[in-house]
């Protein structure tokens, strides 16, 4: 049986997550390619609003996502490095980055929309991501509502079915 690796490989050039495998067989790579085919299959319920100040808000939150993602992967690979070739002050700055980002997620926590938009997926993967690989960063003890809200969401049949393997 071949390798999660090899699979992707086969279908993703540039052997990079996510990816997104069509009934087709046609792949989809890269995150904002993705949200867009998805976002496309049911105008009725849009992960990303058309227009006004929701459609902002989402992309901000999106962005914000991301940008814990971006900062805990970086803290990964850098951990990976032999350990005097690490920079602790690169360590701090994506440790403060996540922390930030967490504390503006928590300040907005209760305000999330009930609809699941472009932003709760990439809330939901920062928060995996961070439980999977950085999980002694304790997050959840400084951000509760987060915490809450991740709990909830995690159970999405969506989430549940694309948790990595340990």
């Amino acid at each position: 049986m071949p390798s999660r690796a090899t699979e992707l490989k086969a279908v993703n050039p540039l052997n990079k997550i996510p990816c997104l495998k069509l009934d087709d067989g046609t792949a989809l790579y890269d995150s904002p390619v993705i949200a867009e085919y998805l976002d496309s299959l049911d105008p009725a319920s849009r992960l990303i609003p058309g227009d006004g100040a929701a459609r902002w808000q989402v992309l901000r939150q999106q962005a914000l996502g991301d940008g814990i993602l971006d900062a805990a992967f970086a803290l990964v690979v850098e951990s990976r490095r032999p350990e005097v070739q690490q920079s602790p002050s690169w360590n701090e700055r994506w440790n403060s980055a996540i922390d930030r980002g967490l504390d503006v997620l928590e300040a907005e926590a209760d305000s999330l929309a009930q609809q699941p938009s472009l932003a709760h997926i990439a809330y939901g993967c920062a928060l995996g991501y961070l439980d999977f690989r950085l999980s002694h960063l304790a997050w959840r003890a400084k951000h509760p509502k987060t915490a809450t809200w991740f709990e909830t969401f995690s159970q999405r049949p969506s989430m549940a079915a694309t948790q990595p393997e340990a």
